[in-house]
């Protein structure tokens, strides 16, 4: 039986339980991703006073591809909600309204970790590291618990480097079990933090690779074979997985898959959903 974690739904983010806080915490520069330049602390011109996006249905069209790709992992109903306890930072003092978009990212790379934390107590062949995977989830769990001062001050780089030595473990006892059920040279292969922009693999059998951090910016691997690859950090922007088989592939974001290009017969985890815009691109 999988272990009992973070719900995965508290992992997601729910716009209605925010007050908008990517929209103006965050900076963005003018880009394909973006059509204007936006300092952070500084509300996006689309954002109403609802705190909802004004173009959310055209932002595409619009120039603002980067926002259908983000999202906060929960990071923006906690900190709205638990962090401030429902303060708005429209009408907050000024200062406590700085507080929280400072806080914000640093939430949302807590919460990234425990996305990647619930989806390694999920895996059968990591077993092993469970009770450790447990006490990273706990403590980081409780570290978004804490106060916005202690927040502010904690060295998240310093708790991703402990965590990332638990993913990492997970990583190699869930390729090791892939091992040997795929066909070709590239089966297994550690290509971690590769270039592989704009590769040509297109029926490449990446069965159980590691592709931690890989730039597969614009790759072609339609008709791929990513089984139980760890994908983890890999760069997917624009990357063509038309046809290609995620099953089983981990440590595979909601932002990485709609980053990429794809369609009705790429077969993804459970643990992400089909892009709209992937229909719309057919």
């Amino acid at each position: 039986m999988p272990d009992q974690t973070t719900d995965p739904a508290d992992l997601r983010g729910d716009c209605a339980q925010c007050f908008g806080l990517c929209c103006v915490a965050l900076p963005f520069a003018r880009s394909a991703d973006f059509a204007v330049n936006k300092p952070a602390g500084t509300p996006c011109a689309n954002l109403r006073d609802d705190h909802r996006c004004g173009i959310h249905a055209r932002l595409r069209q619009r120039g603002f591809t980067g926002c259908t790709v983000y999202d906060c992992f929960g990071a923006g109903q906690k900190v709205s909600q638990v962090t401030f306890g429902g303060q708005d930072w429209r009408t907050a003092p000024k200062d406590q309204a700085r507080r929280m978009f400072d806080v914000f990212p640093v939430v949302r790379q807590l919460h990234e970790l425990l996305w990647y934390l619930t989806e390694a107590l999920n895996l059968p062949a990591a077993a092993s590291v469970h009770p450790e995977l447990r006490r990273a989830l706990e403590r980081t769990e409780g570290l978004t618990r804490r106060s916005p001062g202690e927040l502010a001050a904690l060295d998240v780089a310093a708790h991703r480097q402990e965590v990332n030595v638990l993913l990492l473990r997970t990583s190699e006892l869930v390729r090791a079990g892939a091992a040997g059920k795929g066909k070709g040279k590239s089966k297994g292969k550690d290509r971690r933090g590769a270039d592989l922009i704009g590769a040509r693999l297109r029926g490449a059998d990446l069965r159980g690779a590691s592709l931690r951090g890989a730039y597969l910016i614009a790759a072609d691997l339609t008709g791929a074979d990513l089984r139980e690859a760890d994908l983890i950090g890999a760069d997917l922007r624009d990357a063509d997985l038309t046809d290609a088989d995620l099953t089983g592939a981990f440590f595979l974001t909601q932002p990485q898959v709609n980053a990429a290009r794809g369609g009705a017969g790429t077969r993804l985890p459970a643990s992400v959903a089909r892009p709209v815009h992937w229909a719309a691109a057919g």
